[in-house]
């Protein structure tokens, strides 16, 4: 399996563990298999899978270069005992005529944590692999819950260092604590003055400084990231949609060969895109739905093939989805466009340049055909999670609640009676404070962060999860915050270069 980038000619191509090192490709573009697997999924093998076997069927399908014991040992290492489920990604119907897919019960109670508790273990082979002799400084940009599973993942992994840049006074209380209190001693979070997208343009902009580059080969090392722009981030989520359609199947929900939506909240568009990739591999999907909070630039361009950044940034309870510019959009432009370098190439540029484009009417048809999106605002957001918790007693965090209001309106609006899987992103302690006023319908919340968890435990019940009881066994270290301007020369200080 060879990868190419969207702007790039195919001849500059490169195997996966490449990729993986390198995370962006130097000519700002994101990495995309040259020839896609399309129609290489067997269905039959899908009742009954776990996570750990749908996991090595992706890799091994799409990071061949890879060596099997390779990939298995990087699997058994990453799904173990750091779950507080054995099933790593469990389906719930909720009792709510949609199912649930719960990708929060890893380490940082975020579905991040399904794929970067499995990046590191890649990287070190890939550096194996590729006789990569430099150490790894993982960059990566977040909205709250990228940098916080970045840091578990890579925590006092050899030959690694990570620097993380979040919005400052843009993620939850939990999420700065969780990013703030990681121990290990190759870690460092920044607050960025700006919002989401401040940060991530400026970390895209580190990248592809040839002079930071080799003030970093000078000293043995070399930048790569953890968020979805890298492929090693991106392809292990494609497992938990094959295993939730095989629960589907397993439990007769659905009959093998049936389609299924798949709803999911959208930020930075990786999540979402996995699924779609799944749909390439040969998976029956009717219809994925891009849900979006009041950033709800996405709703806009699928409705009318313009994507404008040129709005308000809004500062919501779904934090992790507070994007205006939705990196991995660009690699279903690549496939919409006909795998069309130049086209998108240029709309990028237009992107950067004056800050929206227009696609044509061919793309806007091959999106049609896949993809519906909405979106819910703030109150929407609440009276959502009020009604699950009231009509079926399942507690969602405001990032699932977002994809929930959205596919309960589009149900009601199409008639569309396709089962539908939402992707639930986050755990509900993880935005006690929105979750516990929804729920509880009152207004007596005190401080909030962990002090709002234990009073959402009582409400809750039950027992508190095993990465929430850590929530509370941990110090936070003194937050550092700088101007985007300041960014480079913070990675500098802490690489001491």
């Amino acid at each position: 399996m060879q990868y190419r980038s969207t702007r790039g000619d195919e001849k500059t191509a490169i195997n996966s563990a490449t990729a993986v090192i390198q995370g962006l490709a130097p000519d700002g573009g994101l990495y995309v298999p040259v020839h896609f697997p399309k129609g290489q999924l067997d269905l039959k093998m899908l009742p009954g899978i776990d996570l750990p076997a749908a996991s090595r069927f992706v890799l091994s399908t799409l990071m061949d270069d890879f060596p099997q014991d390779q990939l298995a040992a990087s699997i058994q290492a990453a799904y173990g005992k750091q779950w507080d489920d054995p099933r790593i990604t469990p389906l719930s119907e909720a009792k709510s005529g949609n199912y649930y897919l719960e990708l929060f019960h890893g380490p940082t109670l975020a579905f991040k944590d399904v794929a970067l508790q499995l990046l590191p273990h890649l990287m070190v082979h890939a550096q194996q692999l590729t006789g990569n002799h430099r150490d790894i400084v993982i960059l990566t940009a977040t909205s709250g819950d990228t940098g916080t599973a970045s840091m578990d993942g890579f925590s006092n992994v050899a030959g690694t260092q990570v620097a993380v840049f979040y919005p400052h006074k843009g993620v939850s209380p939990i999420q700065l604590h969780q990013m703030l209190a990681e121990p290990g001693d190759n870690l460092a979070a920044y607050g960025v003055e700006g919002n989401f997208d401040d940060a991530q343009t400026n970390v895209k902009k580190i990248f592809n400084d040839q002079q930071m580059k080799q003030r970093l080969a000078e000293h043995g090392l070399q930048f790569s990231s953890a968020n979805s722009m890298n492929i090693g981030r991106l392809i292990p989520q494609m497992a938990y949609y094959l295993y939730a359609y095989g629960q589907l199947v397993q439990r007769g929900a659905i009959q093998l060969g049936d389609p299924v939506n798949f709803a999911v909240p959208t930020g930075n568009f990786g999540d979402i895109l996995a699924a779609y990739y799944c749909q390439q591999l040969g998976l029956p999907i009717n219809k994925l739905i891009c849900a979006s909070n009041e950033n709800n630039v996405l709703t806009d361009f699928f409705h009318s093939g313009n994507y404008d950044k040129r709005r308000t940034f809004t500062v919501t309870n779904a934090p992790s989805m507070d994007i205006l510019v939705s990196s991995n959009l660009e690699r279903l432009l690549f496939d919409a466009a006909g795998e069309d370098v130049a086209m998108v190439k240029k709309l990028m540029q237009q992107l950067n340049s004056v800050g929206h484009y227009q696609i044509n009417a061919k793309m806007k048809d091959y999106l049609d055909q896949r993809f519906v999106a909405d979106y819910a605002d703030e109150q929407q957001v609440r009276d959502e999670i009020t009604r699950l918790y009231q009509e079926a007693r399942y507690a969602i965090d405001p990032h699932t609640a977002v994809a929930s209001a959205v596919t309960h309106r589009y149900q009601i609006n199409s008639h569309d009676q396709t089962p539908t899987v939402i992707v639930a992103t986050a755990s509900p302690y993880k935005f006690a404070e929105t979750v516990y006023h929804s729920v509880t319908l009152r207004n007596d919340l005190g401080e909030p962060g962990l002090p709002a968890i234990k009073q959402l435990h009582q409400a809750l019940g039950g027992e508190l999860p095993k990465a929430v009881q850590a929530l509370f066994e941990r110090a936070d270290r003194p937050e550092q915050v700088v101007e985007p301007a300041e960014m480079e020369a913070a990675i500098a200080r802490q690489l001491q270069i």
